[in-house]
């Protein structure tokens, strides 16, 4: 029997949408530990550079930093033919851009006070709102649409899109974040069934809890650092009662991109610390 690693993933090209978040950075370094070419591609052109010359630097893997809007398909078409020009046929994609904001997020969980409804979900602008959905379920689809075109020619490839625990049991205050996280789990199935003959397969990872700059506002006070009762909240429903480290999602990342999952396609993965899994009781 021939030794299991990740050793089929080597000078394969994989392109890293929100490639210079924290999240993206982390899982960018885990698949160039295996030898992976990268292209990391963000809004931000200096970051992008800047986390593909780390990434370079301390792995000797071939990383190029790439400017793009998820939200514009000219804009990724201009970037899928930099990738190729620099790197060549793309076989690996991560829908990693997303995230949350303020302006999305309700400042109350319930809606008691009726005199004082700009708190909740009526208050809400749609301007937030559409911004947020469309950054985590337009910024899927478009990038896969565009950088799964090579994975058709050359008749095998991967993609992985990020979910969220949110896709499973919605929070309270983020009904934005929330449904588009849930949009993109039952577009991982769909998807993966639309391509199943073309030798692609599609899956996705639901990180639990992990400190990012998109949800520090919620779980910790600005001012003093400590928890919010929200964070809190978490923790206890969490049955490892802690936050997951970026690191942890790059061993279900490299699994779900490799052959050794060579059979597996259309599923999503909790990396939650066993929050899934949990009643409360």
């Amino acid at each position: 029997m021939k030794k299991l690693s990740f050793d089929d993933l080597n000078n394969q090209i994989c392109v890293i949408t929100g490639g210079a978040g924290v999240l993206g950075t982390v899982i960018a370094k885990g698949l160039a530990s295996v030898g992976v070419k990268i292209a990391i591609v963000d809004l931000n052109k200096e970051m992008a550079d800047k986390t593909a010359a780390d990434i370079e630097k301390e792995f000797g893997t071939k990383s190029i930093g790439v400017q793009a809007n998820v939200l514009e398909k000219e804009s990724l078409q201009k970037a899928k033919k930099e990738i190729n020009e620099k790197l060549g046929k793309i076989d690996l994609l991560i829908n990693g851009a997303g995230g949350n904001s303020p302006k999305a997020t309700t400042q109350v969980e319930k809606v008691e006070d009726l005199n004082d409804l700009e708190k909740t979900f009526y208050g809400l602008q749609m301007e937030g709102f559409k911004h947020v959905f469309d950054l985590n379920f337009m910024g899927t689809l478009l990038p896969t649409m565009v950088f799964t075109t090579d994975m058709l020619t050359l008749k095998k490839g991967a993609v992985l899109n990020i979910s969220s625990m949110n896709s499973y049991k919605p929070l309270t205050k983020i009904p934005a974040y929330s449904a588009a996280k849930s949009a993109i789990n039952n577009f991982t199935e769909w998807l993966a069934v639309h391509l199943s003959k073309t030798g692609i397969r599609v899956n996705a990872v639901a990180p639990g809890f992990f400190l990012t700059n998109q949800n520090r506002f919620l779980l910790t006070d600005e001012k003093t650092g400590e928890l919010t009762a929200r964070g809190h909240k978490i923790l206890t429903n969490t049955p490892m009662e802690k936050f997951g480290e970026p690191e942890d999602l790059q061993g279900a990342v490299n699994f779900l991109l490799s052959d050794i999952s060579k059979f597996i396609t259309g599923i999503v993965i909790p990396v939650d610390g066993g929050f899934n899994a949990y009643s409360g009781v």
